[in-house]
């Protein structure tokens, strides 16, 4: 299962805080799907079949501080356990052009991470943290990742969505430290 983490709605479209959700729907679009409205999961949700994996793709539609419910929705009904849950989220601690898989940690913060967490009732779940840069002054953040996302910066998450998706079929099949190894050297130069 690979949730994207973000805002529902056109006041939020192409900002940064939706890097997640626009990641789902880069992933689903390669794999020739669409995700549609499905209010039993609260959200825009797809199954798809790409490269050999039979994947649950969900972008809550519950607002990013309320993601936790429509996870736990699709994970209970389907019977997916956290450990086979991927949350795509946006990174503020880490620079634009790249992206980090992680297992476990805390929410640093996130609020549909945090919510995740509280839904589930473990943070025992893989994440993908896709970086949008830190606006340097902590009082300028919510404008910043609630900011569109520019010409350029919209490039860099599309370079490293492709990279993404030639690593996922390792981390989604048991074999995360080498697809962690490849994602981590990764830098777009878009």
């Amino acid at each position: 299962m690979i949730v994207g983490l973000g805002n529902p709605g056109p006041d939020y479209e192409n900002t940064r805080h939706n890097a997640g959700a626009l990641f789902v729907e880069a992933l689903a679009r390669e794999a020739g799907q669409t995700l549609r409205p499905d209010k039993k999961y609260h959200g825009l949700y797809a199954r798809i079949h790409w490269q050999g994996l039979d994947l649950h793709l969900l972008n809550p539609s519950t607002f990013m501080n309320r993601s936790g419910i429509a996870i736990k929705a699709l994970a209970d009904f389907f019977k997916i356990s956290p450990e086979q849950i991927l949350v795509a989220h946006d990174e503020l601690d880490l620079p634009a052009g790249t992206a980090k898989l992680k297992k476990g940690g805390g929410h640093g913060g996130h609020n549909g991470l945090r919510d995740t967490i509280a839904h589930l009732g473990t943070n025992n779940f893989q994440r993908l943290r896709i970086g949008i840069d830190h606006p340097g002054d902590s009082r300028k953040v919510t404008g910043y990742v609630l900011g569109r996302l520019g010409k350029k910066e919209t490039e860099e998450l599309h370079a490293v969505f492709d990279e993404i998706t030639r690593v996922l079929p390792d981390a989604a099949t048991g074999k995360l430290p080498a697809a962690m190894n490849r994602l981590h050297s990764f830098k777009s130069t878009a």
